[in-house]
């Protein structure tokens, strides 16, 4: 398993489809992932570390987990199939539950939680950024810098 850093997330247009976007903790792939609104929310809330007025269901989740005395030791991506990424939550009860990357992403960045993808989800979905293109990375760090989760709206 690979460990990988969150990026951040944006919305890729001209579809308005948002994209979580991941990158090797120790190279140079990055792995895109397609997300809903509602987890692109939740994803940048957590990377702001605004909480919002009122928990919401990741937030919840982890105050659960923490009253039950459980920890989100790892978030694993484990697998891409017919273009569907799998995750899979790892607890410190040794117990592990299958979900989605998005939701656990948006749960590990609320839990200090880290984050691996295998050899293999890396290999068929992950891309290289030349280094000329390097410069768009640091511009899309800087965005993610500027905006807030209201610019992402409400899922109807």
């Amino acid at each position: 398993m690979l460990q990988m850093e969150v990026v951040g997330v944006r919305v890729e247009m001209p579809t308005n489809q948002p994209i979580v976007l991941l990158k090797e903790a120790h190279g140079e792939r990055f792995l895109p992932i397609w997300i809903g609104m509602t987890e692109a929310t939740a994803i940048a809330l957590a990377q702001a570390e605004e909480p919002p007025p009122r928990p919401l269901t990741h937030d919840l989740f982890r105050d659960v987990l923490s009253a039950l005395g459980v920890g989100l030791r790892a978030v694993n991506i484990v697998a891409l199939r017919d273009g569907i990424f799998f995750a899979d939550l790892v607890f410190s009860n040794g117990v592990e539950v299958s979900a989605r990357p998005s939701d656990s992403i948006a749960l590990a960045l609320r839990t200090g939680a880290r984050i691996f993808a295998s050899e293999e989800v890396v290999q068929e979905a992950g891309v290289i950024i030349p280094d000329d293109q390097e410069d768009e990375v640091e511009k899309f760090r800087e965005f993610l810098d500027t905006i807030s989760p209201e610019d992402f709206g409400r899922a109807g």
